[in-house]
């Protein structure tokens, strides 16, 4: 029997993409809902109690619009503030974005890794903790870039990123103590593998850069295995909590990507 429930990826702007296309790729015919939290947009700089306040409220009300059978918060920020409330509010299941520090480790040679990533994200005890367990013998570089965020916004609005502000936001890494060994670098924000390509032109030669995204399109193959699915995969449908000009400009550059005319929550 074909089962229509989608799977509800959510963030504050457009970044979960970089989750939605390894997901697409490993369940071609899956249902996809996209919500966008661009009201509150970003994140980032925001403080943890709004966060914490404001993610389990939206997210009941988008379960409850859109009966998913699975959620994603494609959002390292609501991932490492507000996971654990949303799970203890939602009756699905609901699946975090983490940094993806244990594989940088395993990568590295020089053993001296970064981890870019929101301003909100990159001090959480969290990732403290990720860092301990698995890069004990790894100097874990840090920095905070709102700027990115806006860069990825901007290019999927379909306005290109200037290079030297992308090289600029790797310099908060580069030139730290000890910058300059950097070998691989955390996209700990979805948003920064959108810039990848970008960020890859202007970084020192043989840096690598890894993210969550295919661990976290596996883990939700692993979660709905042995589900129904449609016989083929309706149109990804894009709702933001404000529809403004921006929104539109980025629905339009989406469409390519195949997505559905926005709406508003």
């Amino acid at each position: 029997m074909s089962d229509a429930r989608p799977i509800l990826f959510f963030d504050s702007g457009v970044g979960g993409l970089s989750v939605v296309a390894p997901t697409q790729a490993l369940l071609p015919r899956a249902p996809i809902v996209y919500a966008a939290d661009s009201a509150g947009f970003p994140y980032g700089t925001r403080s943890e109690g709004e966060i914490a306040a404001r993610v389990p409220a939206l997210l009941g009300r988008l379960v409850e619009r859109y009966r998913p059978r699975l959620v994603v918060i494609a959002c390292n920020t609501a991932s490492t503030i507000a996971l654990p409330a949303v799970r203890a509010a939602l009756d699905v299941p609901v699946v975090g974005t983490v940094p993806a520090i244990k594989p940088a480790a395993a990568m590295s040679a020089t053993r001296v890794i970064g981890v870019l990533g929101t301003e909100a994200t990159v001090r959480q005890p969290y990732v403290d903790d990720l860092a301990a367990r698995f890069a004990g013998d790894c100097t874990v570089l840090r920095h905070g870039s709102a700027a990115l965020v806006e860069l990825a916004e901007a290019a999927l609005a379909r306005e290109a990123p200037s290079p030297d502000a992308v090289a600029a936001e790797l310099q908060g890494l580069f030139g730290q103590p000890e910058g300059g060994r950097i070998d691989v670098i955390v996209n700990a924000c979805t948003h920064v593998p959108l810039l990848e390509p970008q960020m890859a032109a202007v970084a020192p030669a043989g840096v690598r850069f890894v993210d969550g995204g295919p661990g976290i399109a596996r883990r939700i193959a692993a979660l709905t295995d042995a589900q129904d699915w449609p016989e083929s995969a309706p149109p990804a449908r894009l709702a933001f909590t404000r529809l403004g000009e921006r929104e539109r400009r980025i629905a339009a550059g989406l469409a390519a990507r195949g997505f559905a005319t926005a709406e508003a929550l």
